[in-house]
């Protein structure tokens, strides 16, 4: 019997889980992040907070939001390689990381980061008519990006630990941004979890184990989500202690962002 699985249903069953309270967070392009639920979750807040409940294995429930991923780093880069300067996704974040932290932010999912004909531009832009710092160099761009996604999702957790009444212990990052150590790490500080990151190849993991269960070689869920980390190598990204004041500042400016854009 062949059993078959939606992209980001697959991404998910490939998670490889914990005894703790877990939230997902599938890294790429796009990102989507979400909790497994038992019951749909139908209240006011998850029309206001825009997520959606689709349907998964065993009867569960996907309670995602989608959220704007490393595109943004993607068309930066495509636009520094338009102007003949070359540099890998590696050299990118090695940039990044040499930046001044925590100085300048944008909304990730603001629709002029859609598919802006210059993305650095459109960043610089943004930050110029919010009254921030401008980031000029490559690695403040990226930087600006990529402290800006980790902000996002620690927004996007609290919607759902609010619709949920649970409090996430640890987030489990998959799929091809989970290589990117330092954006894994900036989530990390930014939402004060350990992050997970691992398998990159979560969609096949659980496409691949799930054919294995409808043919009784693997009997439930929780024993294929225990081949996995059994198959897997994770890296595992802890908050640093020191710094916490910082991140939960760059926070406060965050959201005061969002709210007025």
């Amino acid at each position: 019997m062949e059993f078959s699985l939606s992209p980001s249903d697959g991404e998910r069953v490939g998670v490889r889980g914990s005894s703790q309270t877990w939230a997902y967070l599938s890294s790429g392009t796009w990102s989507l992040m979400g909790l497994e639920a038992r019951e749909a979750q139908l209240s006011k807040r998850v029309l206001d907070f825009n997520l959606t409940n689709e349907g998964g294995v065993d009867g569960t429930y996907r309670l995602l939001k989608n959220i704007t991923g490393l595109w943004l780093v993607q068309q930066c880069k495509r636009a520094f390689e338009g102007k003949g300067k070359k540099a890998d996704y590696s050299q990118l974040v090695r940039l990044a990381k040499a930046a001044p932290p925590l100085r300048s932010f944008i909304d990730p999912d603001d629709p002029r980061f859609g598919n802006p004909p210059d993305m650095p531009a459109a960043i610089r832009d943004f930050c110029k008519q919010t009254r921030q710092p401008i980031p000029n160099s490559e690695g403040a761009l990226i930087r600006c990006a990529l402290e800006s996604l980790a902000l996002k999702y620690q927004t996007v957790l609290e919607c759902l630990e609010e619709v949920s009444g649970k409090r996430v212990e640890v987030i489990h990052i998959v799929g091809g941004g989970s290589r990117n150590a330092l954006l894994n790490q900036f989530t990390a500080d930014a939402c004060n979890r350990p992050v997970l990151a691992g398998p990159v190849e979560a969609t096949v993991f659980g496409n691949v184990l799930m054919q294995a269960r409808a043919c009784s070689e693997i009997g439930s869920l929780a024993e294929l989500r225990s081949i996995v980390r059994k198959s897997c190598e994770i890296q595992t990204f802890a908050p640093k202690p020191s710094q916490v004041a910082a991140w939960q500042e760059a926070r406060g400016r965050f959201k005061a962002l969002e709210a007025t854009h």
